[in-house]
């Protein structure tokens, strides 16, 4: 899709399906193997990618993209002035953070990163802290400008 374009309605997802370990197995072996030391940066920049190619306009679709990707359920929890911060959970959360393969959030990170800045008309980038004990990740939306 070029950028010439328009982008996808989100409901594009809905009639997309796979699950499971070919997904996992892509992500978390073959592009690293291909990305080599620099996956987390090239993981980041492509689900910024990703929410540029989708119709995102409120951190509902955002949240409704995450659960039909599968990448588990996102909740908004703090908004402040120059930050947001969301939870994301799942059991799909839980199986890859139990995984003997190295799994990151990276991807996730970039596409509320891009989706929020989309959103929100200002520069944004975000951080992941992975909270293995409760099975959950922490997102951090920072403005930049």
């Amino acid at each position: 899709m070029s950028k010439d374009h328009e982008s996808m309605p989100i409901t594009l997802l809905d009639k997309l399906h796979t699950s499971g370990a070919g997904y996992d197995i892509i992500r978390y072996v073959g592009l690293p193997d291909i990305f080599g030391t620099e996956s987390n940066t090239l993981l980041y920049f492509m689900g910024k990618n990703l929410a540029r190619k989708l119709d995102i306009q409120s951190v509902s679709d955002i949240v409704y993209a995450f659960e039909k990707l599968g990448w588990g359920q996102l909740e908004l929890v703090n908004e402040k002035k120059k930050e947001l911060v969301f939870q994301l959970m799942a059991d799909s959360v839980v199986y890859r953070l139990s995984s003997p393969l190295d799994t990151e959030f990276r991807l996730e990170a970039g596409f509320l990163a891009e989706s929020i800045e989309r959103i929100k008309e200002r520069s944004c980038e975000c951080k992941e802290e992975l909270h293995k004990k409760i099975h959950q990740i922490e997102f951090t939306a920072v403005f930049t400008d």
